[in-house]
């Protein structure tokens, strides 16, 4: 969420962001929301004046009273009331003005980064840098569930007769492989400082309202019927949100979380769900990473998280590529984003293993998260999420990444212990 000053002050920048978002149809809401403001700021110093006079009307009246003077008490009653009268409309008229205001507020972009690239959807990203050699074996790699049916390792059917498409039932090796990448996941963040949390697994609205846009919440969030829950999409949901109406010291700066959780999606879109794979599924796992800091220092932890990502499945000998998102890609709360993409060798390309983003300090104006400073005054944090890894997506760069000719699987040896000391996976 922007800040209204910005907005009141400087109209222009707002729009010319908006047009870098090809967000045309949201023009009109810059000068509807400069208006409302207007009216609001009039409509509270109207009301702020009234007190003011009627606090010092109200004394009036008992020593009129005192004095003898009851005609003249009478009409400063009457004066009180009609204040008292006026003042309560204007409090429903700030009050109506003020939700109405919110209402925009959440639905104008934030400003994106000058480094941003323009483009108006995710064909136009742009490749920054690729991490180890992707290689295409003498020998064909299958498609991923092929490979996890050898190893007796996933059930589709059952899950289709239990919950429909978009589920599974991991088994075995593979479900063993699953849980040894986010344990791994779990211990590689921690060496890194990072402290590890496990969250609620379902929000209050007004933790989604505050992590989130509108058209991400419809797109992906489930409702529990009944109360104020939803089932959260990705652990970095809770994790901001525990900071909700808080204040940190700044000595508490920065804040360096990861976080496990299952997560839930409705993946209404264009993508769709697939009938027949992992790739974009209703319900996944995922090893998260969340900071909290100074904003001065937010462009330097951006870069430090992807890097956790990249080195993370470096570690495991799969290539990866980094990809800038262009303007019309980023949701509207993000200042940047970087994806994480990973080496297919059975596609020949690259495909979406995580994501790091940059949110300024819209989270924090939504969910009133702010830091103590007495020399500079109270300021908002900025936050920052990325994904560390998210199976059983990730097993299928593991998969074809690590498939051998005679049909075993290689298990790299950071990934050993946790797989009981074996080196290979083998068909049943």
């Amino acid at each position: 969420m922007l800040d209204m000053k910005l907005i009141r002050t400087n109209p222009e920048l707002v729009k010319e962001n908006i047009k870098k978002k090809f967000q045309d149809e949201k023009l009109p809401l810059v000068d509807e929301v400069v208006k409302l403001d207007e009216e609001f700021r009039e409509a509270k110093s109207r009301s702020d004046y009234l007190r003011s006079q009627r606090n010092s009307i109200s004394k009036q009246i008992g020593v009129l009273m005192a004095q003898g003077k009851r005609d003249e008490a009478e009409q400063t009653k009457k004066q009180v009331t009609d204040m008292a009268d006026e003042l309560a409309a204007l409090e429903t008229k700030t009050d109506e003005l003020s939700a109405k205001i919110r209402k925009i507020m959440l639905v104008l972009p934030n400003i994106i980064d000058p480094s941003v690239p323009i483009g108006k959807d995710d064909s136009e990203n742009v490749e920054v840098e690729r991490f180890g050699e992707p290689v295409v074996p003498p020998y064909e790699i299958p498609y991923h569930v092929d490979i996890m049916e050898s190893f007796d390792g996933i059930d589709l059917d059952s899950a289709r007769r239990t919950s429909g498409n978009g589920f599974y039932y991991l088994r075995g090796d593979i479900a063993r492989l699953h849980s040894a990448i986010l344990s791994y996941a779990r211990d590689f963040m921690i060496d890194r400082g990072f402290t590890y949390y496990v969250p609620p697994f379902m929000i209050r609205s007004s933790v989604v309202t505050g992590v989130m846009s509108f058209a991400e919440m419809e797109n992906m969030m489930y409702k529990i019927e009944g109360e104020d829950l939803y089932l959260i999409g990705t652990s970095e949901h809770s994790m901001i949100g525990k900071f909700i109406d808080t204040q940190l010291d700044e000595d508490q700066l920065p804040q360096t979380l990861t976080s496990y959780s299952p997560c839930f999606r409705k993946e209404v879109g264009a993508h769709g769900i697939e009938e027949r794979g992992v790739y974009r599924i209703h319900q996944f796992e995922k090893q998260e990473m969340v900071v909290v800091c100074k904003p001065e220092e937010s462009a330097d932890w951006f870069v430090k998280l992807y890097k956790n990502t990249v080195d993370f499945f470096r570690s495991l000998d799969i290539p990866v590529r980094t990809l800038e998102c262009c303007s019309g890609d980023l949701a509207d709360l993000k200042v940047k984003s970087i994806d994480v993409e990973a080496w297919s060798p059975r596609q020949q390309k690259y495909f979406e293993v995580g994501s790091c983003s940059n949110l300024g300090d819209a989270q924090a104006r939504r969910l009133g998260i702010r830091v103590r400073n007495k020399e500079k005054g109270n300021y908002f944090p900025h936050t920052l999420n990325n994904t560390v890894v998210a199976p059983p997506r990730m097993l299928i760069a593991f998969l074809e990444n690590n498939l051998k000719e005679d049909g075993t699987v290689a298990i790299p040896k950071p990934l050993q212990m946790y797989m009981g000391g074996k080196t290979q996976i083998t068909k049943k």
